[in-house]
């Protein structure tokens, strides 16, 4: 079965836990500061703090912008539901804006309709979630432009997109938004087994990051209310969480880095390859907007179901018994039982669930061979039909 993701551990990375695992640190010791070093000077930004997940990072970041009963949250209807959830765990409140056929990411149009609504009831979002899905970026300007018009912070989730650009700088920078969420899950771009970051340029919010990780204890002798009782001395100031990176973690992260532009030039490769190979009126390819550079974490195809007969877990079906491991991201977060339970129902982001009706994931990883992408495409246009 060819896998629609796969993680790339080189001897490098291997040798780099190792290492770890000799020393006198498991957990917290140097490893975690250098990869969070690493990421912020990688994405030209001043804070970065590493955690277990991308979804805890997410939890961390609405906390920073003191999320809480009573506010609203909005995201994209196509995205994994962390970046929802994230806004439940606070006691918030969580909707969705539809997306845009062409890049899949959140529409700037909806979201300046639904703002303008909002507006009129009282109901506008504390807090918006753009998701740059597939690795690509959403239009982070506009979204900018209007967070200052209606007074919304902005978390950036880039869980598919560290090594990617916008308007020729890195993702991550935080230049159009108050914190950006990197995941490092094993098919993403850089993996450290399980684990997030969090990034920021914001004081303030970089405090309370790292307060929200560590069970909210500080060693630092400004931030406590009395005086240090000796070396030993810390203080739990708020009410944090065990969201912390191991150095284990960290050192695979750190040295996966290295090769963090090479693993973008080859999912590019990849892609241009599938590109060359897919002049097919049955298939939508992806599209980049040209003002980002996509990290490429994932190759979502659409199907032209006006052309094509066959459902579309039946298509799925067809090829996983062909051994292409195709998969498909995401449902829309409000379909899911859970979200209807709260009001929410079909036909709510109408661009979303057509994208659900005709998205297929193909294999995208940077070890993918030519050979493997010949089976892809050939399976795949195999089980479309004439």
């Amino acid at each position: 079965m060819i896998p629609y993701g796969r993680q790339d551990i080189s001897e490098a990375d291997i040798q780099a836990v190792i290492d770890v695992l000799k020393s006198d640190y498991l957990t917290q010791g140097p490893v975690t500061p250098a990869f969070e070093k690493a990421i912020s000077e990688y994405c030209g930004v001043n804070f970065a703090f590493a955690m277990n997940s991308a979804t805890s990072a997410l939890h961390a970041a609405c906390l920073a912008l003191d999320v809480g009963p009573g506010d609203v949250v909005w995201t994209t209807a196509v995205t994994f539901a962390a970046s929802a959830n994230c806004a439940l765990y606070c006691g918030a409140s969580v909707d969705f804006v539809d997306i845009e056929p062409q890049t899949f990411n959140l529409s700037t149009d909806s979201l300046e309709t639904k703002l303008l609504y909002a507006k009129d009831y009282g109901q506008l979002p504390k807090v918006l979630i753009p998701v740059h899905l597939c690795g690509q970026p959403c239009n982070m300007k506009r979204i900018k432009e209007l967070s200052l018009i209606y007074g919304f912070k902005i978390i950036e989730d880039a869980s598919h997109a560290v090594g990617g650009k916008y308007c020729g700088e890195p993702i991550g920078n935080c230049v159009y938004s108050d914190i950006t969420v990197f995941s490092f899950h094993p098919v993403k771009i850089v993996t450290t087994a399980e684990g997030g970051m969090a990034v920021t340029n914001n004081t303030k919010y970089a405090k309370k990051l790292e307060l929200m990780r560590s069970h909210g204890i500080t060693r630092n002798t400004e931030d406590m209310v009395r005086a240090s009782q000796g070396p030993w001395y810390y203080e739990q100031i708020d009410l944090g969480y065990n969201y912390r990176m191991t150095d284990l973690q960290s050192a695979l992260g750190l040295s996966q880095m290295d090769r963090l532009d090479e693993f973008i030039e080859a999912r590019h490769r990849v892609a241009d390859l599938y590109k060359s190979m897919l002049h097919d009126s049955r298939i939508k390819l992806p599209w980049q907007h040209p003002e980002g550079h996509s990290a490429l974490h994932l190759f979502v195809v659409r199907v032209n179901r006006a052309l094509v007969e066959k459902s579309h877990s039946q298509i799925f079906k067809e090829l996983r018994d062909l051994g292409v491991g195709v998969n498909l991201h995401y449902i829309p977060v409000y379909l899911h039982p859970y979200y209807q339970k709260q009001g929410f129902v079909p036909g709510y982001c109408p661009e979303a669930e057509k994208y659900y009706s005709e998205a297929i994931s193909l294999p995208m990883y940077p070890k993918l061979t030519e050979q493997q992408q010949n089976k892809v495409v050939t399976s795949l246009l195999k089980v479309l039909g004439p």
